[in-house]
């Protein structure tokens, strides 16, 4: 048996400590850039393995660098800390015990994913070469996102490429999912405010009714996606706010109308600016209203590097057969691992975590959401796998 496939296999003996640290950190779950205590648990976690250096890049983030007994390459894995603003309603005797803060994307298994990994491979650096480095990020739910300031910070110098997975409970437990280029967009979001002249809902004569305007800015938004873009190109732009007015008989003077834009496409990401900035601007003139645009760049889209990709889904095949390794479809959700990949090439990954039998079938970012944690050891060994050997390659 190959040196990765024999560290690999190690990941059952870390199965019950990597689900202790789980629910621990799915108890105490905290917003983006209020990991304090997360941190610090993950840092008295790391402290407990011999031979890793640990350092606070940011002071709710943590790396732990693991350094092998030769020289060689550079590898950095990648999991996230943060939790969202939902109150938890999973059931689960774990659930959070913060009022309004719940773990409901899985970022609570990838700590401990992660904490398992350098746990394993901390005792066995005399037979690795190279160097690999655990990063424990902060804030990835929230723009700007945790991954742009810890390779400010520099987390990435000398790092030769780079790897980061998803557990996703809509992929049974079992599976993995994973291709080569664009699998995740760019997150764009927007707030369009509407100047009228309100007045009484007697007489709309007598006002500029901003309802009425903010309604044909969501139907030409509409016609953006519908008219104006590539039927095989992908581009989403979603309204999910529309605020206005406060009484029965009141015209109101202002509406607000938000949403979000997503797109794989950079030169159809500043289209979409443009092209909303025009049609504003013809809303404005036609209507006799000011309107303001406010439009927020999220992540950059994360783009997979080819051939490390199938490098992956090569691993993926030797760990767990080829019947339970797909090709990864392309979703319009955002990622900030994009952040690394402008740095160094890298692959996000997805590991199935649902379990139908066993009620496991929320989406992320549901109140009910939860993921299997048999997928937990999934993951362990596949991560091993993959660290041990890229470092280990001559």
């Amino acid at each position: 048996m190959s040196l990765p496939a024999r560290l690999a296999a190690l990941a059952d003996q870390w199965s019950e400590r990597v689900i202790a640290w789980r629910r621990h950190l799915h108890q105490h779950p905290e917003l983006s850039f209020q990991e304090w205590n997360t941190a610090d648990f993950v840092e008295q976690t790391l402290r407990q393995f011999e031979g890793l250096e640990i350092t606070r890049p940011t002071p709710t983030s943590v790396m732990a660098t693991l350094r092998g007994a030769r020289p060689g390459k550079v590898l950095a894995l990648r999991a996230d800390m943060d939790a969202l603003p939902i109150q938890e309603d999973s059931g689960a005797p774990y659930s959070s015990l913060n009022d309004g803060v719940m773990h409901a994307c899985g970022h609570d298994g990838h700590s401990a994913i992660m904490l398992g990994v350098a746990g394993l491979l901390s005792g066995e650096a005399d037979k690795l070469s190279g160097e690999i480095r655990f990063l424990f990020q902060h804030a990835e739910e929230q723009p700007p996102g945790g991954a742009r300031e810890l390779v400010e910070a520099g987390v990435l110098a000398g790092v030769d490429r780079i790897f980061g997975g998803h557990l996703n409970s809509q992929l049974e437990t079992g599976l993995i999912s994973v291709a080569g280029g664009p699998i995740q967009a760019s997150p764009d979001n927007f707030t369009i405010t509407i100047h009228g002249t309100g007045g009484h809902a007697a007489a709309p004569h007598k006002t500029i009714d901003p309802i009425a305007v903010g309604v044909q800015v969501v139907q030409l938004l509409q016609h953006i996606v519908a008219r104006e873009t590539d039927p095989l190109a992908q581009r989403v732009i979603s309204v999910t706010m529309f605020q206005s007015g406060s009484a029965y008989n009141v015209i109101p003077d202002q509406a607000v109308i938000g949403g979000t834009v997503r797109t794989f496409d950079p030169e159809l990401r500043t289209q979409t600016y443009k092209r909303l900035q025009q049609l504003l601007q013809g809303v404005e003139m036609t209507h006799e209203v000011q309107i303001k645009l406010d439009y927020t760049y999220g992540y950059l889209p994360v783009i997979n590097d080819e051939l490390i990709a199938l490098e992956v889904e090569s691993a993926a095949v030797e760990l767990f057969g080829s019947s339970n390794v797909i090709k990864a479809v392309p979703t319009m959700g955002g990622e900030d691992f994009s952040a690394y990949q402008q740095v160094v090439p890298g692959v996000f990954f997805d590991i199935g975590a649902g379990n139908k039998q066993a009620g496991i079938v929320y989406a992320h970012h549901h109140p009910k959401f939860n993921f299997d944690e048999a997928a937990l050891t999934n993951a362990v060994r596949l991560f091993t796998y993959l660290a041990v050997k890229y470092v280990s390659e001559e």
